[in-house]
């Protein structure tokens, strides 16, 4: 899933702000009122999501909170279930594999609706992924489309006619997907907002079809087709989406509304839940944990994450350009420390890219805590003991924990190499800006995988990967990812190649691993539905609240 984020900025002014707006809401609500008690009767969800959204555009959504927000407006071929992770009924009622396995004919739902009444037909998808693949879109997980027969040579311009895309409308509600191969995985993959249908004239109404943040996103204009509808949205303060009345399921879906709340400083929001504003935090501060912990009732919870935690090279750039030097600065970091000490123990120290957690595939470990080695990788770059070091910036955006991580870091480095590391952190959107167009170094990074397969992972780094920051590319590398694993027969077949990939790409240190993430959230127990998963899958659709459960409220003796 997802892009790059997970814990997302506060900047100085942004944590004055969130004070504010925390006295505000509390002050909005009398004491016997907060927001979760009312919310409970009223069937309204209020929900954490971090930093501000960007925008609400399926196909150019690249962060965790964007894509659980676009999951409650929008609806895809098929959905996954939160519990099983499988692949369930969407806008599609049905679906047959050819015996071949690269033709699925999808039957839609022939009561599918679009917000405004229109009906959501076979040729909504055809032209949705036309533009969703579209070079000029610029959609950074277009990749969850390239099983399709000629979509990744469509949106790297190779091809330039969208009607060679294996995508075509039978009838109005019959859509024939052909696949370059067998991809035991595609449902999944269909399920990703990089495959949400858009409504087009809407879309077109509001600018061209490939327009980046344009305003047919905005309360008043916006048409969508998923279990809920935006009702309201004023920035940093919240996103309010109400059920949708056309929506195919509408009956089915519990909750009456979602007040999604940006608060990207997890202390105010850990504060907030306290105070029973809040039904789910998006992350937890790592200093609270402790005490959740302790509590005999939490409404901590916990669960293992397919995600990885990392910091990325731009090996084009001075110093950097030096493998030795990567080298002596991914071995001279305990990983083991900064987990157990820095973090509390909340996460997974790790040793690849590809995190664990992925059924039958062994991850490919290069990197590893070797101070004697360190040392001598930096004086064959021409830094004996930090002699002559010329400097090296570690980016990072604002939050907490990655300042915790980053200035462990910057320590170790000088005890351990006698170099020194100056931290520079930028506001989320900023930074994305200076990733995005390799203005950096070394930077934080962090990846959560949309379905179980390495491909997640490692398909970033193909010499063409949209995400590809690192200035990486191996020829071998791109055969494996692009052609060979995608035509493996076997899934060990598969396997096999991807750990063949994962080393090509681990040996050349083009990234330093650090940890494997861990979700971590505070929930109200009136929240029913909400399944911790590896995937981060929040499925709003079947959630609903218990008006008759506790309000979880900190013990008096805590």
């Amino acid at each position: 899933m997802l892009i790059s984020c997970f814990e997302k900025p506060t900047t100085r002014w942004q944590s004055g702000f969130h004070c504010t707006l925390i006295l505000f809401l509390l002050s909005a609500c009398s004491p016997s009122e907060p927001n979760v008690v009312t919310g409970n009767q009223t069937g309204v969800l209020h929900y954490g999501t971090g930093a501000e959204v960007q925008t609400l555009d399926p196909h150019i959504v690249s962060d965790t909170n964007a894509w659980e927000i676009s999951s409650a407006l929008f609806e895809g071929l098929v959905r996954r279930n939160a519990k099983t992770l499988e692949a369930e009924p969407g806008v599609a009622e049905s679906w047959a594999f050819s015996e071949d396995q690269l033709t699925i004919t999808f039957k839609l739902n022939p009561n599918a609706r679009w917000s405004n009444g229109d009906p959501v037909t076979a040729q909504d998808f055809v032209w949705s992924w036309q533009r969703s693949l579209n070079p000029a879109m610029g959609n950074v997980l277009a990749a969850a489309l390239f099983p399709i027969k000629n979509a990744e040579p469509y949106n790297s311009g190779e091809i330039g006619d969208p009607e060679q895309l294996g995508v075509k409308a039978m009838n109005r509600h019959t859509l024939k997907v052909t696949l370059k191969n067998p991809t035991p995985r595609i449902l999944g993959s269909l399920a990703a907002p990089a495959a949400y249908p858009v409504h087009r004239e809407t879309v077109e109404k509001y600018g061209t079809a490939t327009q980046r943040y344009s305003q047919w996103t905005r309360p008043d204009n916006i048409v969508n087709n998923g279990p809920f509808k935006l009702a309201d949205w004023k920035l940093y303060r919240h996103l309010r989406v109400e059920r949708n009345e056309t929506y195919w399921d509408a009956e089915n879906v519990a909750l009456n509304a979602i007040m999604f709340r940006p608060i990207d400083d997890q202390t105010s929001e850990e504060r907030m839940f306290r105070a029973r504003q809040l039904h789910v935090t998006f992350q937890v501060p790592i200093n609270k944990i402790p005490e959740y912990r302790a509590l005999p009732q939490t409404p901590y919870v916990q669960a293992p994450l397919l995600g990885s935690y990392y910091y990325l090279f731009n090996i084009t750039q001075p110093v950097v350009n030096d493998i030795n030097v990567r080298k002596a600065l991914s071995m001279a970091l305990d990983r083991e420390q900064i987990v157990s000490k820095v973090l509390l123990g909340v996460e997974r120290s790790s040793a690849s890219i590809v995190p664990p957690g992925i059924p039958g595939y062994q991850t490919q470990n290069h990197a590893y805590f070797d101070l004697e080695r360190a040392r001598q990788l930096l004086a064959a770059a021409g830094y004996p003991d930090g002699k002559d070091w010329p400097g090296l910036e570690l980016l990072y955006n604002t939050a907490e924990n990655h300042r915790r991580v980053a200035v462990a870091m910057q320590q170790m480095w000088k005890d351990n190499l006698n170099i020194e590391v100056t931290l520079v952190n930028q506001e989320w959107k900023v930074y994305l800006d200076t990733v995005d167009n390799k203005q950096f170094s070394l930077a934080r990074m962090g990846w959560i995988g949309n379905s179980l397969d390495p491909e997640e992972f490692l398909g970033k780094f193909t010499t063409r990967g949209g995400t590809n920051r690192t200035g990486f590319s191996n020829t071998r590398y791109d055969e494996i990812i692009e052609d060979l694993a995608p035509a493996a027969t076997t899934l060990e077949a598969r396997y096999e190649l991807m750990a063949e990939a994962e080393t090509l790409f681990m040996q050349e240190f083009a990234l330093i691993p650090i940890l494997s993430y861990n979700g971590r959230h505070l929930v109200q127990p009136s929240v029913k539905g909400y399944h911790p998963n590896v995937l981060e899958i929040r499925d709003f659709k079947n959630m609903s609240l218990d008006a008759s459960a506790p309000v979880w409220a900190w013990p008096a003796e805590h």
